[in-house]
């Protein structure tokens, strides 16, 4: 099986995997979802650092799945399960791959809102109001705006070539997306800094 490269991936893996540190659990077994695991770089270096914790990857692109199950074959803790199909912007009933309500304690999306429709990040955080477990945790990382400011000006002219490719894509508002959260129950709770002028946000359903 052929693992695929991704640079961001690659430089990315280890500082998100420093915030992860600070929220995730490693005290009894739990479940992650991620949604959109592109090459399956991140689920399967993240594994390594929490035995306790079953990846469940998922993609879009089904010419991904190869990838991100190489990457899950070579995972020392052999905790990455298979890749499923998720269009995120569809109600998880009517997914292929069925989930009960509350089924994960955490759920990770990297790089996704900003290159995809809004009705994506919407589904996002519907989805995840009922997917995860009261309390449970959805982690976010890319380029976001705050309050109506996007800086620096390397995102500004990345903005612009996003809405260039597809008008329905672009950097969100951390502002917007808090609207969005609190119509589903899943509130703000941290923000971090991260390289390359990206944030990692932490959500929690209450």
């Amino acid at each position: 099986m052929r693992k695929l490269d991704n640079p961001s991936a690659s430089r990315n893996c280890q500082p998100i995997l420093n915030v992860l540190k600070n929220v995730l659990s490693k005290e009894k077994p739990l479940r992650l979802l991620e949604i959109s695991s592109g090459t399956g770089q991140h689920s399967a270096y993240f594994s390594n650092e929490f035995p306790n914790i079953t990846f469940q990857p998922s993609e879009y692109d089904t010419t991904d799945f190869e990838s991100i199950t190489a990457y899950a074959k070579d995972c020392k803790n052999q905790n990455v399960l298979k890749p499923i199909f998720i269009d995120i912007s569809r109600d998880y009933k009517t997914w292929e791959n069925k989930f009960d309500e509350e089924s994960f304690d955490y759920m990770l999306n990297i790089n996704m809102i900003h290159i995809t429709p809004w009705r994506c990040t919407e589904g996002l955080f519907k989805n995840a109001s009922h997917l995860l477990k009261k309390n449970g945790l959805l982690i976010t990382y890319g380029p976001y705006a705050v309050n109506g400011i996007l800086t620096p000006e390397s995102n500004v002219n990345f903005n612009l070539s996003l809405k260039s490719r597809d008008p329905e894509w672009g950097v969100r508002d951390i502002r917007d997306l808090k609207e969005l959260g609190n119509k589903y129950g899943i509130v703000f709770k941290d923000s971090t800094d991260m390289p390359a002028n990206n944030k990692t946000l932490i959500w929690q359903k209450i």
